[in-house]
């Protein structure tokens, strides 16, 4: 086999795939990139068994087909140090030996046997389908990532649930502190049906969606799913489980209602989160006519802050306290300027809403709160 590619054109696609690979595998055969060659095209692949990333790319030319594995160490370390030129990869069939010749030099090593590397999982012929726009998994991908749990007792908590209907699509993340739930009116599936995606193939997601145009193509059965972009593949294994019924633990006819401007209440938290208690990170917010009285403070080194900010509130006056990074961590992952909080009383969750929302896209953000001594 040989073949000549751009030697940053070949970068950008292995740096894409790279993520893939653990740093630690299983199988010597996973700290390789699958080449295959193809109908003048170049097939990249990047597995760790759990899930396995595809791209391909024109060559400008190529003589035989076929598919080896290579060091996924030294390309990247390799290419990433020359400028921008053609390379010649030949390939001797039989030993699998590898040259690559640039303008300049030659560099020589030995490949591994293709027919090593995994098979690409295939689907139940009972298959689900979806097609979604890739800006709005774009999206409700970034909007609920950071809410997804860490916890090896509960693992239908560490990714993010799909819960698709015949006329919406629903994300939803929650690590028991926080929950988010993105529904759109922008996708729907045949049928209802539900997959809980982890996170590592979501972190993927999130890396190339922002490259992408056009609308995904998810197929997905019980076990596995595969993402179908204009130019590229993901198959993954999904998290098996039931997903708790998220929509039981929404606070309904909240009688308090607040309009905020997000990044005013956000800078005010960061400040006053400094003086904060170290390992409760409570900041405690106090509701008045039309103020927020928003307060931290630590007794064991004798600090403390508070700062006022205005706000639309009518009703009675109210305490309640948060952790202060989750609070920042749901505003900093809303776009509106301004935020509606409905809250019932100091002991049930408080929401968080955008003023102004997208016609397609609901967004609702939720966060328990912390016990006050006062």
């Amino acid at each position: 086999m040989k073949f000549t590619v751009s030697s940053t054109g070949l970068l950008s696609h292995l740096q894409a795939i790279s993520r893939v690979i653990n740093s630690k595998n299983t199988l010597p055969i996973l700290d390789n990139f699958l080449f295959k060659i193809e109908s003048n095209k170049l097939i990249l692949t990047a597995s760790d068994l759990e899930t396995t990333l595809i791209t391909s790319m024109e060559l400008d030319a190529s003589e035989g087909e076929g598919v080896i594995a290579l060091s996924a160490k030294i390309l990247l370390d390799t290419l990433k140090e020359f400028s921008d030129q053609p390379l010649v990869f030949d390939i001797n069939d039989e030993n699998l030996a590898m040259t690559i010749k640039s303008e300049t030099g030659v560099y020589n090593f030995i490949g591994q046997s293709g027919d090593e590397y995994p098979k690409m999982p295939q689907m139940a012929d009972d298959f689900n389908s979806l097609v979604i726009p890739t800006s709005v998994l774009g999206s409700g991908i970034n909007k609920t990532l950071f809410a997804t749990a860490d916890d090896e007792l509960r693992p239908v908590m560490n990714g993010i649930f799909f819960d698709i209907t015949t006329e919406d699509v629903t994300l939803v993340a929650s690590d028991a502190h926080k929950l988010v739930r993105i529904k759109t009116s922008s996708a729907k599936g045949e049928k209802i049906s539900s997959f809980i995606l982890p996170k590592k193939p979501t972190n993927l997601l999130k890396n190339i969606l922002p490259k992408e145009s056009g609308d995904v193509y998810v197929q997905f059965d019980a076990k596995n799913a595969c993402f179908t972009l204009s130019n590229y593949k993901m198959f993954c294994r999904l998290i098996e489980g039931r997903y708790p019924n998220y929509n039981s633990v929404i606070p309904q006819n909240n009688p308090y209602k607040a309009i905020i401007d997000r990044v005013s209440l956000m800078n005010t938290l960061k400040r006053v989160s400094v003086f904060s208690n170290q390992a409760s990170n409570l900041v405690k917010l106090g509701f008045s006519e039309n103020e927020i009285h928003i307060s931290a403070q630590d007794i064991d080194f004798s600090i403390s802050a508070e700062e006022k900010i205005a706000c639309q509130y009518q009703g009675e006056a109210m305490k309640i306290g948060f952790k202060s990074a989750f609070l920042i961590d749901i505003l900093a992952n809303i776009s509106s300027a301004n935020v509606i909080m409905e809250l019932a009383d100091p002991s049930r969750a408080g929401l968080i809403l955008p003023f102004e929302n997208d016609s397609e896209e609901d967004i609702l953000m939720l966060i328990m709160p912390m016990m006050l001594n006062d």
